[in-house]
């Protein structure tokens, strides 16, 4: 199958979307030593900085959610590919003379390994950098070692928590216990109805067939459920993986909820909305009370149709953080 996609030559997609990005939002990011987006305008350095690191082709994760109110920094790595760690290190240092720095990881092993080469070299320097890793992805089973659970789009509401604890001028252990109770409660499952296609190299990233849909597939066609099975309707989808979130997090009556249904690229909103209104009617009908929903692209994966449906449980304190204000070029809570 010819790849359809209007780019130029591959090797230069990272650095030609990144040149996009700042032209359309040059009032609050830059791109600086070619693959580090920060913001337009740096908060005052009595604060805690918050970075993160990861591949292009997620569009706009991770870069998307540097601003106010959310991250401070994005190293940008090639297609799929998380940043070296020199990159890494290079980002980190722009904080030195900040409150503190906290870098958020995703869990894949090219993000932890140069993530950890970065702390490795960067206290080498004597920088102080804290690590928090998101991993909550359920595929695996709940019960899984860490190193299996991957790291989907539950990042961003836990970027939006972290970046309003910072903007509050809390020290870095007083916004690293906050994250971690939410990232502690928050939980993703995501379904595939057909894979994407790596824009550098041309080829499809799994496989299944038209007919078969995929509950637990990873982000890059990677296994985690039980393997393909035949399309199912919206329902029922909605419904198997609200319980099976549910499950996951022993949600109780009364507990307050974070809905979100992150569209992997192909999936259109009136699909989204669909699988949404299912879900919630799920969860309500349990007790539980949806307080926040959200039906968008906040992380992508090209043209892969599926979703991942994301559920995080808030205290009062997380709530407030994620409802502050931010202001990043695809978070905007005013």
């Amino acid at each position: 199958m010819v790849m359809k996609k209007f780019m130029n030559a591959p090797e230069n997609l990272t650095t030609e979307l990144l040149e996009g990005y700042a032209l359309c939002y040059p009032s609050k990011i830059k791109v600086v030593s070619e693959k580090i987006v920060v913001r337009a305008t740096p908060k005052s350095t009595d604060k805690v900085a918050i970075v993160t690191l990861g591949g292009a082709g997620h569009e706009p994760a991770l870069s998307g959610f540097v601003g106010e109110g959310m991250l401070d920094a994005s190293v940008v790595g090639d297609i799929f590919a998380a940043p070296g760690a020199p990159k890494v290190v290079e980002a980190l240092r722009m904080f030195k003379d900040y409150k503190g720095i906290i870098l958020v990881v995703l869990n894949h092993e090219g993000d932890q390994r140069n993530a950890n080469m970065a702390l490795m070299m960067a206290a080498k320097e004597g920088l102080k950098v804290s690590k928090i890793v998101t991993a909550e992805d359920i595929a695996p089973g709940v019960d899984a070692p860490i190193e299996d659970r991957r790291g989907l789009g539950g990042c961003i509401p836990l970027i939006k928590i972290l970046g309003a604890a910072a903007e509050k001028g809390l020290d870095v252990d007083e916004i690293l216990a906050i994250g971690e109770r939410f990232n502690k409660r928050m939980a993703t499952l995501a379904v595939t109805l057909k894979v994407a296609t790596h824009p550098q190299a041309g080829q499809e990233i799994g496989a299944l067939a038209d007919d078969q849909m995929e509950i637990g597939m990873g982000q890059h066609g990677e296994g985690g459920g039980n393997g393909p099975e035949p399309m199912q309707s919206a329902d029922w989808v909605a419904e198997t993986m609200a319980n099976k979130l549910a499950r996951a997090l022993e949600l109780k009556a009364g507990e307050k909820i974070m809905l979100m249904i992150n569209g992997s690229g192909a999936t259109t909103l009136m699909e989204m909305l669909i699988v949404y209104r299912k879900a919630h009617q799920v969860l309500t009908a349990a007790g539980i009370e949806v307080v926040s929903g959200c039906c968008d692209e906040i992380l992508t994966v090209q043209e892969a149709a599926g979703f991942q449906m994301i559920v995080g449980v808030f205290d009062d304190e997380t709530l407030a953080m994620y409802n502050a204000p931010s202001d990043a070029p695809y978070w905007v809570v005013r």
